[in-house]
């Protein structure tokens, strides 16, 4: 599967005619970049839409959102606003075994008896749970030295219904163990509130160099 990766770059007259105000609008101007291949019975089986995207944040004068998706975007929004730069996903990207990542997730755990989706809240408890989830479903392992959790933060806005979600950023450094379910993780991310800029996994291949 051939993956896209792309930077949307918003100044702020775009994010103003956009009207972007929250994650929702985000997500309205990200998803608006692509064809719709989904019908309204597989968007109710929360079918992957094939759209990553999370959003870099900027200064003053320009806004960035980065984007992994199974087909390319448009190159502007509403074939005005912003401008989308793309680029293929390069062949053996994702063959290696280190990488330095990035990534937004949405820390939630399963209650048995509601069924309902409990945030995590504690750094030591996120942590406990990304490694966990990495080594069961992910396919890669993570050291917990390595790793470091930031920005921690509870969100709230109007979509078809009141959102709150919970954000963590964390980094650090994977191995991969399972190399197919590795290569699912990247191309579809991880975790809950994907729609919502939330799993999509940055990295950066670790090359490691010979000694002669």
């Amino acid at each position: 599967m051939t993956l896209f990766a792309s930077v949307l770059r918003l100044d702020r007259a775009a994010s103003k005619a956009l009207n972007i105000k929250d994650t929702y609008s985000l997500h309205r101007v990200v998803y608006s970049l692509f064809e719709d291949v989904r019908n309204e019975q597989e968007k109710q089986a929360s079918k992957s839409s094939g759209i990553q995207w999370v959003d870099k944040g900027g200064d003053a004068t320009c806004r960035q959102i980065l984007m992994l998706s199974n087909r390319a975007p448009m190159e502007q929004v509403n074939n005005q606003h912003g401008e989308v730069v793309t680029k293929c996903l390069p062949e053996g990207f994702l063959n290696h075994r280190t990488y330095r990542f990035e990534v937004v997730l949405n820390p939630v755990r399963r209650d048995r008896q509601t069924k309902k989706n409990v945030p995590i809240k504690g750094r030591k408890e996120i942590v406990q749970w990304f490694i966990s989830r990495g080594q069961e479903s992910w396919g890669f392992s993570v050291n917990a030295d390595q790793l470091q959790v930031e920005q921690v933060r509870v969100l709230q806005f109007e979509a078809k219904h009141r959102v709150t979600l919970q954000q963590a950023k964390l980094s650090g450094y994977l191995t991969v163990t399972d190399s197919e379910a590795f290569a699912h993780s990247v191309a579809n991310g991880i975790g809950r509130g994907r729609s919502f800029g939330c799993g999509l996994l940055q990295i950066v291949p670790v090359i490691e160099s010979p000694l002669f």
